[in-house]
């Protein structure tokens, strides 16, 4: 039994099989974190949109644009203000009210025309959410 040599990984093939499984645990975690920044960039994207769309709705049916968001819960446009998924609050919206009004007219106040996320993080594209 003399040529006989034990069997058993060696230092460097253990340090190689560890090295892989960390550089695929890091992927996955960098795919996974990205995925769901992807989510919640098109949950905001879809919230945009869609109070746009009522905040015009507003403004068709009335001839002016809402003092308020909370006007559009109020009134039955919306059932309620949905959530900033950056901020995970839905009083945080940054709201534009109108610029060119009639000036003539003292009583009217200006409107909500625009809305825009309250966060300050960066978008995957670089831009910031408070510009979409």
């Amino acid at each position: 039994m003399v040529g006989l040599r034990k069997r058993g990984f060696t230092l460097i093939e253990i340090i190689l099989v560890v090295s892989i499984l960390v550089l695929l645990g890091t992927l996955a975690a960098a795919t996974h974190k990205n995925q769901a920044r992807k989510a919640r960039e098109s949950v905001l994207r879809h919230n945009l949109q869609n109070m746009r769309m009522v905040l015009d709705q507003y403004n068709n049916d009335k001839g002016y644009y809402p003092p308020g968001l909370e006007t559009l819960t109020d009134e039955g446009y919306l059932r309620e203000i949905p959530l900033d998924p950056f901020t995970k609050a839905n009083d945080s919206w940054e709201v534009v009210y109108e610029q060119d009004y009639d000036d003539q007219d003292s009583s009217y106040e200006p409107g909500v025309f625009d809305i825009h996320s309250g966060s300050d993080e960066k978008a995957i594209d670089g831009t910031f959410y408070y510009e979409w």
